[in-house]
């Protein structure tokens, strides 16, 4: 498992980032990184962010 920033606003910015450079959608990079995409979405969802699939970004 890659080890992620806990802070929700690094967070943030490293998840969006990697959405926007590398990665089609969550499932993919969550599987080319080896994240638990619930605990993403815990984190980032006590900050009020919520994952656009659309816009494949958090906001």
């Amino acid at each position: 498992m890659t080890k992620i920033p806990k802070d929700p606003m690094i967070l943030l910015g490293y998840i969006n980032t990697q959405l926007r450079d590398f990665y089609p959608d969550m499932g993919e990079l969550c599987a080319a990184l080896s994240l638990d995409r619930a605990e993403i979405d815990r984190l980032l969802s006590a900050a009020d962010f919520r994952y656009d699939p659309e816009k494949n970004q958090y906001f």
